[in-house]
């Protein structure tokens, strides 16, 4: 049961995060329906658990050289494949790209953090 309470929470995350990004980043468009919103989510969660260990194990070691800042590079990867595959996502641009994923971050982060000083 808990892991299913995970993964609605991630989709929700995820959701909430995207709309974030289509809010506030210019060439970041994502739909604003619900329905829509919620594909996009589940998607990027099932990218999320599928295609960033693999990308993580790949570039390891640019992320130990970089202290890390080479994450964005993958969160950037698995936007651009959202883009590729959902049709509810739509970037325009590397700048785009690159700030998406930041927010997208961001935004999953504060989500995640402040779940768990929920559940203590």
């Amino acid at each position: 049961m808990r892991f299913i309470g995970r993964i609605i929470f991630s989709v929700v995350s995820n959701m909430v995060a995207l709309f974030a990004a289509s809010s506030f980043v210019p060439g970041f468009s994502a739909a604003s329906e619900f329905v829509a919103l919620a594909t996009a989510g589940a998607i990027l969660a099932v990218l999320n658990l599928l295609l960033r260990p693999v990308l993580k194990l790949f570039f390891g070691p640019l992320m130990v050289l970089t202290l890390g800042l080479f994450a964005v590079v993958v969160n950037g990867l698995l936007l651009y494949v959202l883009d590729i595959v959902s049709d509810v996502v739509t970037i325009e641009g590397y700048m785009a790209l690159l700030v998406g994923a930041l927010v997208v971050s961001a935004v999953n982060v504060v989500l995640h953090m402040s779940a768990k000083k929920l559940g203590d």
